[in-house]
Formats: C-alpha cells, structure tokens, sequence
C-alpha cells in the first residue's frame, strides 16, 4: 500500500462530501486507502459515508476524542508507505497525492510534507509554511510585529515570510490541514500526542520529525482549498485559551525550564490579552449598533426633556429625577425593543426597517403613557421627541456605516445573487435545479460551457475563456464550478486569475445536494443545499417566537370566547400555556416526517402545515416530506397565522 489517508470528521457532512469526491479522482492511480474517524457526529455524516463512499474505511467514536487520538486510531492500523493527515474542508487537485508521493520517494531525508493551501477566494494562507514557535518568533506573531514586517527572517519566522511561497524550501512547521508523513519516520518519533486534545499537536509532531534527524518540505507544486483557514475563530475566546494553551503545553514539553517558564509567561499575557481583544471584537460585532442607538438615544433625550423641562415648563429647575433615573430609559428601552422585533438590528442594518421600529415603539409608548399614574405623565412632546431624536440617530449610525463601506450596513434591499454556473450541460442544469430549490432565490443564472474551445451549446451564454467579460457584463457576483466536469487545478487556477473581480466562489460536488464555498477566511465556509430554510434564519425564528408569546397570551386572555369554537378548550388552554413557556410551539412539522430530512430543528407542534387539510392522516410520507420542506424553505410568519386560524377548530 502506498498511501493511507486519515480524515478526522465532526459534523461537517457536506464539506466532507466535497472532500472525498476530490479524494476519490486524486487517488485513482494510486494504491491507497481511506479512513474517516467520525467524532460522533449527529449531522448524518456517517449515513451518507454509507451510501456515497463504500471504499471508505470508517471508525465510529461514540464520543469526542479529540483530534490527535482520532488521528492515531486509524494510524495505528493504517498499511501505506506514506500517511497523510487531511482536513474534511479541504479539495486536494487531482494530481496532489502523485506530486507528493513523487518528491517524497525522490527525496529519502524528507519526513514529512507540506502543501500551498488557499482560501475559498483564492487567497494564499500563510500557514501553508510555518517555522517553529519559539518564545520569540510567539512574541512577535502575538503583539503584530510579523504583520508589520511580513518578509523579514527575524520578525516573520512564525509564517517563514522570509521564503517564496512559489518555492519549494525545508520549513520547520506543517500544518496539520494536510501533512504528509513517511511511516518510517512515524515508526521512529511516535504518533500524535494525545495530550493536545485540539491545536498544536501537528507542532509538536514536526518538530519530533525534525529532532529524529528528517526534514520537513514546504511543496507548492500542488495546492489545495482550505475553507476554514487558522484564522476561522480567532474572535472566540474558547479558541484563544484552547490555542494558547497548547502552546503552553508545546513549550513545556520541548523547550528547558528557563525557556518554559519564560514562555508560559508569555503566552498568559498573550492569552489574556487576544481574549480581551476578542471580547472587544464580539461586542463590537454583535452590540456595538444596538449600545450606540442606546447610549445616544437615552443622552439626547435626557438633553432634550431637561431643557424642554426647564424653558417650558418649570419655572425654576426641570423634571423630577424619577423621569431621568426610570421612565426615560424604559421609553428608550420599548423603542429599541420594537427594533430588535422590526429587524433593526438583523445584520445587514436596515434603515428603514429601524425607523419603522422607532414608529411601532412610539405607538407602544403613548399606549403605556396613557396607563400610567397622573404624576408619572410628564408631557407627550417628551414622546415626541424621543420619537424623532432616535430616528435621527438610528439614521446617522447607519448612514455612516454605509458611507465606510461596511457589509454589516446596506443603503437598499440586499443585493440579489447573480450566478455564473460551469460545467457541461448536463450538471449546469443540475445545479440551476438545485438553486432554484434553496431559498436564496437567485436573481441570474448563467450557464458556462466548462470547455474552452467550440461553439458553447444552446441556452449557454459562452465557453471558459469568456468567463472574465461575462462576470462585467452580466454584473455576476459568485461563480460556481461543477467539479464532475472541470479539474480542481482548473478550479483552482480560475480562482487565482479571476480573483481581482471579487466574485465569490463554491464548487458543487458531483451526484450532490450541496454547493460548497467560502467568502473569507473568518468565515466557516458557505453552504447552498436543498437544507437551507428560510424557517432557520434569525429574522424569522425570532418572529416564530414573537408569534407564538402573542398567540397564547391572547389565548389565554380571550380563554372564555374562544372555548366556544375550538373542540377541546381545555386541552387548547393547556397547550397555550405549553407554548408561551415555550414547551411546544403552535405551527410544527407534520409527525409522519421522515426522520432522514434534514429539516431545521424546532419546537414540537400544536398544530402542522397538514392539520387543515382532507388529506392529514390519509397520505403518504412523501405527502408530508414535501409539505415539512415547503414549510421550512418558504416560511414566514404569515404561514403560521394562517395555519394556526384554519386548523383552530
């Protein structure tokens, strides 16, 4: 056996997919084996490994075990001559393995190997080359020197900036996303170390290949797609202390004691520090927007009510402090709710959809006025000011994002997807097919022929090489590539010469549901599959929530009128209360669904999408399967109200 492949899965069924139909075509001149060790993943991966992948030899952990001791599983009764640690985000060109087999044979001091690595846009990643992470190379990646100086052989040692990344060089780090290994030498330095549970065990094993008297290769005669790069969750703060901690454990491990300690030092400050800037950097993303319409909103209005207070009406002095100190922030705190619910603050941020949360907040508002005591109702103007200051404000903030360019901001109705599809005729008509089933709702749909030369068919806008004016002329914005018809060098070639279009790329798999690709590296990667439901977007899981609470609360108000309709007011008291403490939900999936669909998760119902129909407890499964997938793809809460008023009685 030449080549044994070892893939570590957890729950990424579909990239995993894409992977191994990538894996299949590199191997099929080689004498290799594939093992997949699935960490107990709930996604469906092993059922579709089953079905789509029966030369795939499978462990199935009933637990986590972590990546280096799933790794050395399949190690362990693997037969090849090399061993090769890939990634399941990953699309290996279909020369890769004979390329690296070839410099490997041709180079017996070379332990292991290294491949250039890409993002989904083309981009290449630095980790593709690392050196080792000494106390003072750590220094100076942690606190930006390395960015600051990207060539320099001293400042950009983490990256090996100093060397081509055109160039084959020894480098001292491979990157665990595909690192090829000579069983020889696995044999001599050992396997994984299990003490790293996720992080730092593919630096601990290259350096051990090194100090066992072998050398490791940076090889950019090949590449492949890295979706999720190393930088995928550099804003989490989980990450920063799993990471850091591995190099801790790393130094502890290799370097002396005068060093570890230095270093554990080091890598606790760092570890506190890139955990604030994360903190930092998830509330600016997730509440910088909703903490400014506060903090301006609630400042404008107490500016506002304390001189109107003192011009207009006071005398001497202004409003009691109970106005500043209670009702002012609840007014500010109902409008930016009726926000949130209008979709204010669904990113990207709309203006119109917030001012129209500022109008239904001011509604709300003047209703509470009217409920409060005689000396809590300090003056109506004070609404209307408020009204008008948070529309102002909501409109600036949002104005100047859109003036900085930033994505979390748009101006008008997002822009609508215009798809360039290539591929033969067959698979083009495939993947039109199966983005028509999706709920993106493409606005343009070209077809490309995938050849470069000839007449393109009917029905096809042209041939390969006039992909770069087709993308100017038709204003395309993702180009998606069949990959049963063009190579995965090809792919990857267009994806480099086309890239200063900045268009996006995905790549849909042979015999698929999916379409796979990723528009940044911070990003896990973009998923188009029959399974995207508008019913799981924040927007409108939020509105089924707010939906179902509305429901049972006048449910429950109106308990007396309403027992006159329905057949069983008891039971329908008691699932009101089941919903507003949100046990149940009023609109679900019809039960008789097949248990494979792979539908978004929700809340078990009182009612379904069959329950008003002749045909509820009558027709077939597949009757039902549709009905769930139509449900989920094209919900809204409209949907809901009106299955729950057909189906009351």
């Amino acid at each position: 056996m030449k080549l044994s492949i070892v893939i570590v899965n957890y729950n990424v069924e579909y990239f995993l997919e894409q992977c191994l139909y990538s894996v299949r075509r590199a191997l099929q001149d080689i004498e290799g084996e594939v093992f997949v060790i699935d960490n107990n993943s709930v996604d469906g991966s092993l059922k579709m490994l089953a079905q789509k992948f029966p030369e795939v030899k499978i462990i199935a952990n009933k637990e986590n075990v972590g990546f280096s001791r799933a790794n050395n599983q399949a190690i362990r009764i693997s037969t090849g001559e090399y061993v090769l640690l890939l990634n399941p985000d990953t699309v290996v060109e279909d020369d890769t393995f004979s390329k690296c087999i070839n410099f490997m044979d041709s180079h017996p001091d070379a332990g292991g190997l290294g491949v250039k690595m890409v993002d989904g846009k083309g981009n290449f990643l630095p980790e593709s080359k690392r050196g080792l992470p000494t106390p003072a190379a750590a220094f100076y990646k942690m606190f930006g020197l390395a960015k600051l100086f990207p060539h320099s052989k001293r400042f950009a040692h983490y990256y090996m900036g100093h060397l081509s990344n055109d160039e084959t060089n020894e480098c001292e780090i491979l990157a665990g996303a595909y690192m090829l290994m000579r069983r020889e030498t696995l044999d001599k330095v050992g396997l994984l170390d299990e003490t790293f549970f996720m992080y730092g065990e593919d630096i601990d094993l290259s350096y051990r290949i090194t100090l066992g008297g072998y050398k490791n290769y940076y090889f950019p005669e090949t590449r492949i797609i890295h979706y999720k790069g190393e930088s995928t969750k550099k804003t989490s703060v989980n990450y920063v202390f799993v990471f850091y901690r591995a190099m801790e454990i790393f130094a502890k491990k290799h370097f002396g004691k005068k060093w570890a300690s230095s270093f554990s030092f080091l890598i606790n400050m760092a570890i506190y520090f890139k955990a604030f800037l994360a903190l930092v950097s998830q509330f600016f993303h997730k509440a910088a927007v909703p903490f400014l319409d506060a903090v301006l909103g609630y400042g404008g209005l107490a500016t506002i009510s304390y001189f109107w207070g003192h011009a207009r009406i006071y005398e001497v002095g202004t409003y009691p402090p109970i106005l500043f100190a209670a009702v002012l922030p609840v007014y500010i705190l109902i409008w930016l709710a009726c926000v949130y619910f209008s979709g204010g603050y669904d990113k990207p941020y709309n203006i119109g959809k917030s001012l129209f949360g500022v109008a239904i907040g001011s509604a709300v508002v003047l209703v509470l006025y009217a409920l409060l005591p005689e000396s809590m109702r300090f003056s109506r103007a004070l609404i209307l000011f408020g009204m008008l200051w948070l529309a102002v404000v909501m409109s600036v903030i949002r104005s100047v994002g859109i003036l900085l360019g930033n994505d979390s901001f748009q101006s008008r109705k997002t822009v609508k997807k215009r798809f360039l599809v290539i591929g033969s005729p067959e698979e083009t008509q495939r993947v039109e097919t199966l983005l028509d089933s999706t709920s993106i709702k493409p606005d343009f749909v070209g077809l490309v022929y995938s050849e470069t030369q000839g007449e393109a068919p009917e029905g096809f806008i042209g041939n390969m090489t006039q992909v770069p004016d087709i993308i100017q002329i038709y204003k395309i914005t993702e180009v998606i590539f069949c990959s049963k018809d063009v190579p995965h060098q090809v792919i990857i070639d267009k994806m480099v010469d086309w890239h200063d279009f900045n268009v996006d790329y995905k790549i849909a798999p042979e015999d698929s549901l999916s379409i796979i690709g990723s528009n940044s590296i911070n990003t896990r990667g973009d998923l188009y599959t029959v399974d995207i439901k508008a019913i799981d977007t924040t927007s409108n899981r939020r509105n089924k929530r707010l939906f179902d609470v509305l429901v049972s609360f006048f449910s429950i108000l109106f308990w007396l009128p309403l027992a006159l309709m329905v057949k069983k007011p008891w039971q329908f008291l008691k699932n009101a209360v089941k919903v507003l403490f949100g046990r149940r939900t009023w609109v679900g999936y019809c039960p008789q669904a097949d248990d494979s669909q792979k539908l978004p998760k929700i809340r078990m119902g009182i009612f379904n999408p069959a329950s008003h129909l002749e045909e509820n407890g009558t027709a077939d499964a597949t009757f039902y399967n549709q009905l769930n997938l139509l449900y989920a793809r094209d919900y809204t809460v409209w949907k809901d109200a009106e299955i729950f008023f057909k189906s009351l009685r």
